[in-house]
């Protein structure tokens, strides 16, 4: 992820109702992203310097980009293979 990635409300909010549409329960998909966020702030707290975005922002993004580009999670999958 880039770390000048500017982000604006709007966008964001483009990107939260992408989660929220893409998945059965809202619920769920507010514990994943919370989830995850809670592991970037560990991985923040351990490199204080690895992103400028805070965690939740950060969580979102990747979720949302996961979502709408399925490649990214198979290219993922296949580099931990």
């Amino acid at each position: 992820m880039d770390k000048n990635l500017s982000l604006n409300s709007s966008e964001l909010h483009r990107r939260t109702e992408e989660l929220m549409q893409g998945s059965n329960s809202r619920y769920q998909i507010a514990i994943q992203v919370a989830k995850r966020a809670k592991r970037f702030r560990y991985e923040d707290f351990d490199n204080p310097h690895s992103s400028d975005l805070k965690p939740i922002l950060r969580a979102i993004i990747e979720m949302s980009d996961e979502l709408t580009q399925p490649e990214l999670i198979a290219e993922s999958y296949h580099l931990l293979s």
